[in-house]
């Protein structure tokens, strides 16, 4: 892989990671606590569902690291070895972290009496988000586990071509 490709890859995940730093210590809690105040019924699901998010961004921030190092990997030409699936199943468990935390969400969401100021459309849309947060994580789980199975494929054929030569 091209060094410049490399390079900007980690110059995204750097400044992912930053965001999502920002996110947690600045937008996560401060948009908490303004609905709080635009609406005191949301006072006892402010902290719970704020941690939930903060923590679900917290998933992400691992994953990218995961993939820092799996770029250090493919740097070096050592991809296919036993320490990449390592790394790969970090994301996998982070991902499936997230995607059980959206899955939650949702189904709170779903069953929960929560107040809400006029006609409902909050809750609503915050179900729609959740379900289609949940939905995007076990999707891009399901995804990861394949490319997995490629990457353990690809690591035994080398491993063979490696005896031959």
């Amino acid at each position: 892989m091209h060094r410049l490709f490399i390079a900007l890859l980690r110059a995204g995940i750097v400044a992912a990671i930053l965001v999502g730093l920002f996110g947690q210590f600045v937008v996560i809690p401060t948009t908490a606590a303004d609905e709080v105040d635009r609406f005191p019924p949301y006072a006892p699901f402010a902290v719970p569902y704020a941690t939930v998010a903060i923590v679900g961004v917290t998933c992400v921030q691992v994953a990218l690291v995961a993939m820092w190092m799996l770029l250090s990997m493919v740097r070096r030409g050592a991809i296919f070895t036993p320490l990449a699936f390592r790394w790969v199943d970090l994301i996998i468990g982070s991902s499936g972290v997230a995607t059980l935390l959206a899955t939650g969400v949702t189904t709170h969401l779903a069953l929960a009496d929560i107040p809400s100021p006029d006609d409902g459309m909050e809750v609503i849309s915050a179900l729609a988000a959740a379900t289609a947060g949940a939905g995007v994580g076990a999707a891009f789980a399901m995804l990861v586990v394949i490319m997995r199975s490629l990457l353990r494929k690809a690591t035994e054929l080398q491993a063979e071509m490696a005896e031959v030569v």
